[in-house]
């Protein structure tokens, strides 16, 4: 098989969370042009039908399954629901993630803790637990989390934020560790800033992005779209070999200054 062939996902299911907008929806489009059937999940049902609506007219298979990843029902049903529709599952894309905190760690209350711990690590853990049984049916699968820059370089004022990015990086390693003997692939990709609606409050400061260009090697932020080729890459047979990886893309942040 040749290389182009390796990156063609043709016959393989993705559930991609957080995917009505911003990252999520870059990396759906992405698998879906790669020839994947794809799930859109993100928490309202109108926003994943219309993303599925917009891929299907342009000829790319999609369906629309609302789910908030932190409730355990909507969690059992997404994958359910993406089994009796499809059959199988052989890529999850855990991208869906909060942060309601922007601020120094002691003047957080435990209420943001457990709100962000539960929907940024606890929700992948289950979510990929859910379907690691049919990928283990399969002989294969590829999950894919999207950590942060934040989990690996500690920021100012988003500690918990990074707190649960760092965490997300070790449910990788220890998902690569265990489930490669089943053909599971496991592997962590950490963006730096990009601009989406999820960062504005961090790309709106035209202070903070003057200095964050002037740091950064590549002098700029990044698109959505840019974080769509790694995944492509994990998602594929052309990756079959990685597992457990930390990937950035992040312009060259963690290695500035």
């Amino acid at each position: 098989m040749g290389i182009k062939q390796k990156f063609e996902l043709k016959g393989k299911v993705a559930i991609v969370t957080g995917s009505s907008k911003g990252i999520g929806l870059s990396i759906a489009k992405g698998l879906a042009e790669n020839g994947a059937k794809v799930v859109i999940s993100s928490r309202k049902q109108e926003a994943v039908e219309t993303v599925a609506k917009e891929f299907n007219s342009a000829g790319l298979e999609a369906i629309g399954i609302a789910c908030h990843i932190g409730d355990e029902a909507q969690r059992k049903a997404l994958v359910t629901k993406t089994i009796e529709e499809y059959g199988r599952i052989d890529i999850l894309v855990n991208n869906a993630a909060i942060n309601p905190f922007y601020g120094p760690l002691e003047t957080s209350g435990e209420e943001v803790f457990d709100k962000i711990m539960n929907v940024n690590v606890k929700a992948p853990w289950l979510l990929s637990n859910l379907v690691q049984p049919y990928m283990k049916e399969n002989g294969s699968g590829s999950i894919i989390n999207i950590s942060s820059v934040e989990g690996i370089h500690p920021g100012f004022r988003l500690g918990l934020y990074s707190m649960t990015k760092s965490a997300l990086i070790m449910l990788t390693k220890n998902q690569a560790k265990e489930w490669g003997r089943y053909g599971i692939r496991s592997n962590v990709v950490c963006p730096g800033l990009i601009k989406t609606k999820f960062s504005e409050s961090l790309w709106s400061n035209e202070k903070l992005v003057a200095g964050y260009n002037q740091m950064v090697p590549l002098q700029r932020m990044a698109e959505p779209d840019e974080m769509a080729g790694l995944v492509m890459l994990l998602a594929s047979d052309a990756g079959s070999y990685m597992t457990g990886g930390v990937y950035a893309a992040d312009g060259g942040y963690l290695i500035s200054g």
